[in-house]
């Protein structure tokens, strides 16, 4: 064979392979997109149940199509602090088996050569399969209007450019079985120790097992890979997959690489005693087809044959799993970066979760609930320096005020990020929105200080507000406390019957800031009040007023963004609820005005 022949060989490999990356690409993202995630919001709800750790990591990763993402998800699961450590060996574990549906699906190419098979089941080669599938798919993808259907084009596209891709690189390495020299590199790989490191390399470059897997698929059909030199490439493969998850669990906190240590271990220590055991068979008692060439159906089987003995005899075992990554990665005392309350913990936003946008747009909502959550504490406390001025209090009220800061910071680059992945319809939609309940929520946190710093001012000048004025703010400062918890229950849990009930509250609020401006101007008049006092008062009734405000926006882009409609016009809306002013809504009205009554 000549030079030139080998070089065509070479280019139509590598042509080959691209194509079936991206065709896995195609399909693990159309698969994620299809789920919302909800794939990925099951690990949330995991116990230490192992059994079912396992099923459920098995069954995201053949969703996703990827254990390295799969536990990269967990990587960062972990270290948001949303999945207990002990809770995620089960699901490393069972990714290892998901992983394996890829090669069980590629094994349809046996039915290219396979003479014996029927007219009906030869339909499903990949030769006949894969143009079918892809044509499908186009039609679907040019001709569809919504998302869902647009994906499931795309589905079936990347199953269609990954069976070509499979084709052409099966195509591309036949000739190679001719040449004397390649069939010697696969004699000498059954040397297991090499066998092992070739396997990991190579997963290694492509970031990908099942990638991997389906390459020596493609390189059996040549005849030139027999059982002894596939086996220890396989178990290689295992432990190639790991290096994305360890480059993903850098810079993490200390469960999050324990975690991707974890995933390792398993993987190393079960091919080892795997290795143990199947050469320890061999020298004893010797398996008949262990020099004989090995087909695709061969590969897939014991590719998922090992993984599922390996996590069977692993599942009792997995504490101690924990306790040498524990015993490897040691504790260090750190600090919460938040600076947040106690009681009121922001998640981290991981980069790693973006793999996932709907999982990372959970975490984002999470962390603007969080600043919503501790303004409404801010305000709470403020009310108290109004009574009586704390140092200390303000001093945690100030650093609870430059944490919700620092969380608009951070949870409006991370949004960008989301917004530069691939989303769908309602995903745009819940990042749009979510940019302005940052928004909505730092101000809410901006006002409550300026109350707060109006506390210090009384405090600093020793004026005091008559017993009419405190009971009158107490009645406003109860009103807009209720506003605000309604607001944050709103964005929580998406719940447009709450933020229905908010704009009656917030026209509540605005005739109790007029009444008290004007009670409070007689009092200036009649000489019952002090100016000083007088120009207090009123900025506070202006800073409740607007925190009203802000709830009042909340509520309409909860309910703009369950309406399909995250560009709705807030001044419009309230408008043509204060026009329409249904049944509930004046029902609501009353109830409001006679509970703040004064």
């Amino acid at each position: 064979m000549s030079g030139f022949e080998i070089v065509t060989i070479i280019i139509r490999a590598v042509g080959g392979i691209a194509l079936f990356i991206y065709g896995m690409n195609v399909l693990g993202g159309s698969l994620e997109k299809l789920s919302s995630g909800r794939m990925e919001k099951v690990l949330e709800k995991l116990t230490n149940n192992v059994v079912k750790s396992v099923l459920l990591g098995a069954l995201v990763t053949a969703a996703i199509q990827s254990s390295a993402a799969t536990t990269v998800i967990v990587v960062g699961l972990v270290n948001a602090g949303i999945l207990r450590l002990s809770s995620a060996i089960g699901v490393i574990m069972g990714a290892n088996i998901g992983t394996t549906i890829t090669g069980q699906i590629l094994r349809l190419g046996d039915l290219e050569n396979n003479a014996s098979v029927g007219a009906a089941l030869g339909l499903l080669s990949p030769s006949t399969l894969a143009p079918f599938i892809a044509a499908v798919g186009i039609v679907i993808f040019m001709l569809a209007k919504k998302d869902g259907q647009k994906t499931i084009g795309e589905i079936l596209l990347g199953v269609g450019i990954l069976f070509t891709g499979m084709l052409s690189l099966t195509e591309a390495v036949s000739p190679l079985s001719e040449i004397e020299a390649f069939r010697n590199v696969f004699a000498t790989l059954t040397n297991p120790f090499l066998g092992v490191v070739v396997g990991a390399v190579v997963t290694v470059l492509l970031q990908s097992s099942s990638a991997s897997v389906g390459i020596l698929q493609a390189i059996s059909t040549t005849g030139a890979l027999t059982f002894s030199a596939a086996f220890p490439i396989i178990m290689g493969q295992n432990i190639g997959t790991c290096v994305t998850p360890i480059i993903s669990a850098v810079g993490a906190g200390k469960n999050a690489k324990r975690a991707a240590a974890i995933h390792l271990y398993f993987n190393i220590i079960g091919t080892i005693l795997f290795l143990i055991a199947v050469y320890l068979i061999q020298g004893l008692v010797g398996f008949s087809f262990w020099s004989e060439p090995i087909d695709m159906g061969g590969i897939a089987n014991f590719h998922t044959f090992f993984n599922v003995v390996v996590t069977i005899c692993f599942m009792p075992f997995t504490k101690l799993l924990e306790k040498l990554a524990i015993w490897t990665i040691r504790d260090k005392e750190s600090k919460d970066e938040s600076g947040a309350d106690a009681d009121i913990t922001a998640p981290t936003l991981e980069d790693r979760l973006l793999i996932s946008p709907s999982l990372a747009i959970q975490q984002a909502g999470l962390t603007a609930v969080a600043m919503g959550k501790l303004a409404l504490y801010n305000f709470g406390h403020m009310r108290n320096l109004f009574e009586e001025f704390d140092h200390e209090i303000f001093a945690k009220v100030s650093e609870n005020e430059e944490s919700i800061d620092r969380m608009e910071d951070r949870l409006n680059a991370y949004l960008v990020k989301i917004n530069d992945c691939e989303l769908t319809d309602y995903e745009n939609r819940r990042v749009t929105e979510l940019l302005h309940l940052t928004s909505e929520f730092e101000r809410i946190g901006d006002y409550t200080m300026n109350l707060i710093e109006d506390a210090q001012k009384l405090d600093e000048g020793e004026i005091r507000f008559s017993e009419s004025a405190r009971q009158e703010l107490g009645v406003i400062s109860d009103a807009v406390e209720e506003i605000i918890g309604m607001a944050i229950r709103a964005a929580e849990f998406n719940d447009t019957e709450t933020a229905a009930k908010i704009e009656p509250l917030e026209e509540t609020i605005d005739y109790l800031n007029e009444t008290l401006k004007a009670r409070h101007i007689e009092r200036l008049k009649q000489g019952k009040c002090v100016v000083e006092s007088g120009v207090n008062f009123l900025d506070i009734l202006i800073n409740l007023e607007r925190i009203s405000d802000h709830c009042s926006n909340i509520a309409v882009y909860v309910i703009g963004s369950q309406k399909n409609n995250n560009v709705i016009n807030r001044h419009e809306f309230i408008q043509n609820a204060h026009a329409a002013k249904d049944g509930d809504y004046v029902r609501l009205e009353e109830e409001y005005m006679t509970k703040y009554a004064i």
